[in-house]
């Protein structure tokens, strides 16, 4: 499978060109938060990723409130609202958790993987707003500003995948925690295979 992971897109014309123009070499899209600015536009530019008649799985980021982003979602086809979610496409279980991106302990997290983790099948690609605590991703000034219970729940769950945004001091960044391969796409966006 392939898929075209981006994140904090704010708006910008330019960068949701871009995507559209390398989503023909997708199976799947993926967007980590913050399609938007403030939700400005937003129904806009959902209804032009829908016109890549690609499967569009997004999570809000701290630029859309949940209500909103999971009503537009439902408003075109093709495009899945995974806030708080699980969505199999194959042998592949996508989890959804977005928002915020400010928490170094995310007990709302917490309380959802405990709950979903006997629901995750197969190979799991986990999509956050927030990074990791402690990786190349979360890092800014030198100083690790990202999610402990992200890092906790990529240590014991073993996801293939991990992508997230929010920091785009650390756009186009990878890193890994064991056999996790963690990246944060940023606003131009990557291809990324899962087997």
């Amino acid at each position: 499978m392939k898929i075209l992971a981006f994140a904090d897109v704010h708006g910008s014309q330019e960068a949701l060109d871009r995507i559209i123009a390398k989503s023909s070499n997708a199976d799947v899209l993926l967007c980590a938060g913050d399609l938007s600015n403030f939700e400005h536009g937003l129904h806009k530019m959902l209804g032009k990723l829908a016109q890549c008649h690609r499967l569009l799985i997004i999570i809000p980021g701290n630029h859309e409130g949940e209500e909103l982003l999971r009503d537009e979602c439902a408003r075109f086809e093709g495009i899945v609202y995974l806030h708080r979610g699980l969505y199999r496409l194959g042998d592949v279980c996508f989890v959804g958790y977005g928002g915020g991106g400010f928490s170094e302990v995310d007990r709302d997290f917490e309380n959802f993987v405990k709950k979903a983790r006997g629901h995750m099948e197969g190979k799991v690609v986990l999509v956050t707003h927030a990074p990791p605590y402690g990786t190349k991703l979360d890092k800014i000034y030198g100083e690790a500003r990202g999610c402990k219970s992200i890092r906790d729940f990529i240590i014991a769950q073993k996801p293939v995948l991990a992508v997230s945004g929010h920091l785009h001091e650390n756009d186009g960044v990878e890193d890994y925690i064991g056999k996790t391969h963690l990246i944060n796409p940023g606003k131009k966006g990557r291809i990324l295979f899962v087997q």
